[in-house]
């Protein structure tokens, strides 16, 4: 549901009638600063840099880390496939990684899948659901591992006192049409390293040489592509930013309210959590894939195995192991990498079809949401 009103609208109006289209064409500071500087500042990271998608956040980042040709890059089984398609488009392979009942990578199944050739992890903040971070870091100082959040669904939320997207060495965001603030398109890195900044914005920039104060560091000039967040973008993000904190609280007690219907029937339990106290968004877990299913009959609730665009399974396009050109494509030269199978990740596949997912949009008013869940649990 759209959060969108009057105050994107004037944002926008504004940028229409300056004329500035371009974050470097117009006078004075852009909309584009002005919105990186408030991710800075709300999210308590030294370095925001705005672009025109999640996707190109996750490759700006592995950019940034350095992680190229021959590196493998765990990523976990339930994701949008952006988290896949990012490492191949920097001539990485994606190594995929069960889900745990939280629905984030699963610490224990990232030990068994490192290799000699890995290099990062990209742990996924799905539904607003947190990942087990701590866990996760511990295992990046001890195997010297990059870690980069995947936070494209969790913008704002907290893990442990810290905003996801800033505990890992880089974090990526989306603002598209279905994110906690939206713009149709969309996305920003976060880091706190100033040599992953500066290599992802001369990355996101092609013309990245030309510009005054580039990014602040000596590091060496090399070609990237345009990646770059338009104004009008930016503008309308502006107020959406501001009132963050606000969203995620409704979506908190809304969550609660939930957990408190669902108390009432023994037989439901919500899904394990990484930060119970912090927890934003709600998944209800089952023993059979059949009880999920009929809880999933009332309009209103997703049964998760249903939702089949963010399961590896349904990933042709990297399950395929083709490039737009075979002398691109990282899996002819992968130093005896194995590229993703259908067969890779069965207990991904298991919990998904044990899980359905009850949604806390903060414009659902909260008698309604009572309601629908009252009717899915009467059918247990």
């Amino acid at each position: 549901m759209s959060s969108l009103g009057m105050r994107e609208m004037a944002a926008a109006l504004r940028v229409l009638v300056r004329g500035d289209l371009n974050r470097f064409l117009g006078q004075g500071v852009s909309e584009t600063q002005r919105f990186e500087a408030a991710l800075q500042d709300l999210l308590r990271v030294e370095h925001a840099l705005a672009l025109n998608s999640g996707t190109s956040a996750l490759i700006c980042a592995l950019v940034g880390a350095g992680i190229g040709p021959g590196d493998e890059v765990l990523v976990p089984a339930y994701t949008w496939v952006s988290t896949a398609a990012a490492p191949l488009a920097v001539g990485a392979i994606p190594v995929l990684v069960d889900v745990d009942e939280s629905l984030a990578i699963d610490p224990a199944d990232v030990r068994r899948k490192i290799t000699p050739r890995t290099k990062a992890i990209i742990p996924v903040h799905m539904r607003n659901l947190v990942a087990d971070m701590d866990s996760l870091m511990a295992i990046a100082r001890e195997k010297n591992l990059i870690v980069i959040e995947d936070a494209s669904q969790a913008a704002g939320v907290e893990y442990r006192g810290r905003r996801v997207g800033t505990i890992g060495h880089a974090g990526a965001l989306s603002f598209n049409q279905h994110k906690n603030i939206q713009s149709g398109e969309g996305g920003a890195l976060l880091t706190n390293d100033t040599r992953i900044f500066a290599r992802a914005g001369m990355y996101h920039d092609v013309g990245s040489y030309s510009r005054e104060g580039r990014a602040g560091t000596d590091e060496p000039l090399f070609v990237g592509l345009n990646f770059r967040m338009p104004e009008l973008l930016a503008a309308i993000l502006i107020p959406q930013l501001r009132r963050l904190d606000k969203q995620l609280a409704k979506r908190q007690a809304r969550r609660k309210v939930i957990v408190e219907e669902l108390s009432r029937k023994p037989a439901l339990r919500t899904s394990p959590h990484n930060d119970p106290p912090n927890a934003v968004g709600i998944t209800v877990l089952f023993d059979t894939a059949a009880a999920a299913a009929r809880f999933a009959e009332t309009t209103g609730i997703n049964h998760l195995i249903d939702t089949g665009r963010h399961i590896y399974t349904n990933w042709q396009s990297v399950l395929e192991q083709r490039s737009f050109h075979p002398r691109m494509n990282p899996y002819s030269w992968s130093n005896g990498s194995v590229g993703p199978a259908k067969d890779d990740c069965p207990t991904t596949v298991d919990i998904l079809a044990r899980t359905c997912s009850i949604s806390v949009d903060p414009e659902v008013p909260i008698p309604v949401l009572r309601r629908l869940v009252r009717r899915a649990a009467a059918r247990m």
